[in-house]
């Protein structure tokens, strides 16, 4: 062991040495107009990310994972410069870490998390999640039953990905708990009805980023092309349908079929990593709360953070419903709506004196505390897209569709789908896949090409997008499903991973089919590919089964 430790130092060593003079020849400070890196626009630029990935997938350590990513992004970046490494890793106006922490979006976000995590708190404090469970103990008597009830749950909660996560999370994990349902699982469970929900439900704000990323002079409807590709979205449709399966034919394969099992005989986690364990285990409760003491407060969350975008699109102001969603400022109207609860929630428990005042101020540093992991990782994977961003990932992504358009265009459909996959693992944001792909897709299809493959197109950029995001280790709804179903990341990333390729490699085969029929059809007649699909997903499964109970 000391060996190696010696080892590491001296390459440690010799790499800030050669750097050291690397930039001792070159100029620390550039102009970001002119400036270009080496790498710049090349499959270079996506290096950081990949590695980042890789070394969380390796380490089982995702903190130093995303600091590698970043630092190796702004290595990159400086072209071997330390000092304008360090100064593009943290002051880079279009990419660094104080940056993304000013951003005004990024930190409605964490305030949204902060205070969603002082209502778990209290909702823990006054006993509504207790009772919650105990009414849910002797309404849900079975494991398919507990985990159908957060799959219901997770579809009605379709406002917003990060609501969802946190929402279904504090909600359902107590009852997952008692019914032994590992909390991989769970985290499973609630990210597959996070944004394969959103992307298919024209109120949320999910719409408004797709619709907003439609170029403005391609004569086309937003909002009506959201809508159109909704039946095509095959991810999605996919993912929700396996979920169901799943959890019906209790069947489970790869390495959630592990942690299930030990949950069966009581262990939650199978791995000593259990970052919320023991807030779970010394979590105490009043015995003055009820069940509506836990459903009232996440009733008017979701009716305010609706009212609240509504209200940030303009809907007060004279804009009708749909478009003011399509407008709507997601990070603001979460803050508003979750601020306006929080405000209810005290009120509400205070005139049905189900804890004192002192019990609410200490229950705030205690929310505060629970969303710290998930702030950190949230930091540093927005830092790393920010890195990618500066190298123009989008840039050689952007030419690498737009480069497919000259192969046969019946392929076009299920090259973009794994194009958009690709990206969002590798970025860990679907919203900023859209920003990129849609409007080449837009450009690639001329008067002459069908409105159907057009519509096709679209949704696979945004079913990739939605898939790629879901097997992301530093994708923003990742971490949050691990926040909410307080499971360990890697655990999640690691048992989701084969359930999301599955899906992934259905959808492919139906995208394929989707642009076969579109190429040579002028109607609708590509519809047909949906029930063909989710058939596939049907089969894949019971065939999925079939081998596996043979092999064993």
């Amino acid at each position: 062991m000391r060996k190696t430790n010696y080892t590491f130092l001296c390459a440690v060593l010799a790499l800030a040495a050669v750097l050291s003079f690397i930039s001792w020849q070159a100029p620390a400070t550039v102009d970001p107009k002119t400036y270009q890196p080496a790498v710049y626009s090349t499959i270079g630029a996506l290096l950081p990310p990949v590695i980042a990935i890789a070394l969380a997938l390796i380490t089982k350590e995702v903190y130093s994972s995303l600091f590698v990513g970043i630092a190796i992004g702004a290595l990159l970046y400086a072209n071997g410069n330390l000092e304008l490494m360090l100064n593009t890793m943290l002051f880079n106006e279009n990419g660094g870490m104080i940056t993304k922490l000013a951003d005004s979006w990024n930190v409605g976000i964490l305030v949204f998390l902060v205070i969603l995590g002082i209502m778990v708190a209290l909702m823990n404090k006054v006993g509504g999640s207790a009772a919650f469970g105990q009414w849910a103990s002797q309404n849900i008597k079975t494991r398919v039953g507990a985990q159908l009830a957060t799959i219901a749950l997770g579809v009605l909660i379709f406002v917003d990905d990060y609501f969802n996560c946190l929402t279904v999370g504090s909600v359902m994990r107590p009852v997952t708990d008692r019914h032994q349902v590992s909390r991989a699982k769970l985290a499973y469970l609630i990210d597959a009805t996070a944004a394969p929900v959103c992307i298919i439900a024209p109120v949320s704000s999910w719409a408004a980023a797709v619709t907003s990323s439609v170029p403005k002079g391609s004569d086309i409807n937003g909002f009506g092309m959201f809508l159109n590709t909704i039946p095509y979205n095959f991810y999605a449709l996919a993912t929700l349908l396996m979920m169901i399966l799943l959890t019906v034919m209790k069947f489970d394969f790869g390495s959630m079929k592990l942690h299930e099992d030990n949950a069966r005989k009581g262990d939650l986690f199978s791995t000593d990593a259990r970052p919320y364990g023991d807030v779970d285990e010394k979590s105490e409760y009043l015995p003055k709360g009820s069940v509506i003491d836990l459903v009232l407060p996440v009733a008017v969350l979701i009716v305010c953070c609706i009212v609240g975008m509504v209200y940030t699109g303009g809907f007060f102001s004279g804009e009708s419903f749909v478009d003011a969603f399509a407008n709507a400022d997601a990070s603001k109207g979460l803050v508003l709506g979750s601020m306006v609860t929080f405000f209810f929630v005290f009120c509400f428990y205070m005139v049905r004196d189900v804890m004192t005042f002192k019990d609410f101020t200490e229950c705030i540093p205690m929310g505060f505390k629970a969303m710290v992991a998930p702030i950190m990782i949230l930091t540093m994977a927005w830092t790393l897209s920010g890195m990618t961003g500066l190298l123009g990932a989008k840039y050689y992504v952007h030419d690498l569709v737009a480069g497919s358009a000259g192969v046969l265009k019946m392929f076009l459909p299920a090259i973009i789908f794994i194009v958009a996959m690709f990206l969002a693992f590798s970025t860990g944001t679907s919203w900023g896949t859209f920003a990129i792909l849609i409007p080449v897709v837009c450009n690639v299809f001329g008067s002459g090409d069908t409105h159907e493959m057009l519509v096709i197109s679209i949704a696979a950029c945004l079913s990739g997008a939605v898939c790629g995001d879901h097997c992301s280790p530093i994708s923003d709804t990742t971490i949050m499903a691990s926040a909410g179903a307080h499971s360990d990341h890697v655990n999640h990333v690691s048992t989701q991973l084969p359930y999301a390729l599955t899906a992934a490699g259905v959808s492919v085969v139906g995208y394929l089919i989707a642009g076969g029929i579109a190429y040579f059809s002028e109607s609708s007649m590509a519809l047909i590919s949906l029930p063909l699909t989710l058939g596939m997903m049907v089969v894949t499964l019971f065939g999925l089964r079939t081998y596996l109970n043979k092999k064993n």
